[in-house]
């Protein structure tokens, strides 16, 4: 890796990303919404890059993630945000993303999506909740539709603890939670082996080394 691009890079598992890889060397393109966030991405090592994803062409985010190697989307809506902004962040920045990576000629692309949203939501739920896991689950079928060299990461409720590097990695785990410092590694793990392009799977604290589970995972489906 030399240059990754990360979509939703002020983020909280974003932020974990931009460390890890400063620490490995590699270079990397946040986008953000603002100039403050920008200055954020250039203290942590990178090039900050202002573009509201909610409006952008994309052709306008193309250019500010052209020359990178691989495409991280980890943007979402958060907490406290409307059935819309899922939408149009959760659902409508994945799509949006896909298609500047396509535009920039850039094949490598890493989904964090959440666990659990391909299961049925309760006709009683939260229309917020239900319209987060739709978004999720929409954009992840989206993503896999694509032409791109997809991977797709789901993990379990986001901690800040920090991380253990070790996981449960499967297609189908059990409800858990994760350290987003783990959620970063193995994003990480993802891009450098490129045999786990076109699997979608499913991540919570376990006890295999990541390297380990995304390779036993590999191995199995050989």
């Amino acid at each position: 890796m030399t240059r990754i691009a990360i979509i939703g890079a002020h983020g909280k598992v974003g932020q974990q990303l931009m460390r890890l890889l400063y620490d490995r060397g590699d270079d990397f393109v946040g986008i953000v919404r603002s100039a403050e966030h920008a200055e954020d991405v250039y203290r942590l090592g990178g090039h900050g890059s202002v573009i509201d994803i909610e409006s952008a062409t994309a052709e306008q985010l193309a250019g500010a993630i052209t020359g990178c190697e691989a495409v991280v989307f980890t943007a979402g809506a958060g907490a406290g945000s409307g059935v819309e902004r899922k939408q149009s962040v959760d659902y409508g920045g994945s799509v949006l993303a896909a298609a500047a990576a396509q535009h920039a000629g850039i094949r490598r692309f890493i989904q964090v999506s959440a666990w659990g949203v391909d299961h049925p939501v309760a006709a009683d739920a939260d229309a917020t909740w239900a319209a987060y896991v739709a978004a999720k689950r929409d954009a992840d079928a989206a993503l896999a539709r694509s032409t791109l060299d997809w991977t797709i990461l789901r993990p379990g409720g986001l901690t800040a603890e920090d991380g253990t590097g070790r996981v449960m990695l499967a297609d189908a785990v059990e409800r858990g939670s994760i350290p987003r410092e783990d959620v970063a590694r193995l994003i990480i793990a993802s891009i450098l082996e490129p045999r786990s392009i076109g699997h979608t799977w499913e991540a919570v604290s376990g006890d295999t080394p990541i390297d380990q589970a995304v390779g036993a995972l590999i191995a199995a489906k050989s």
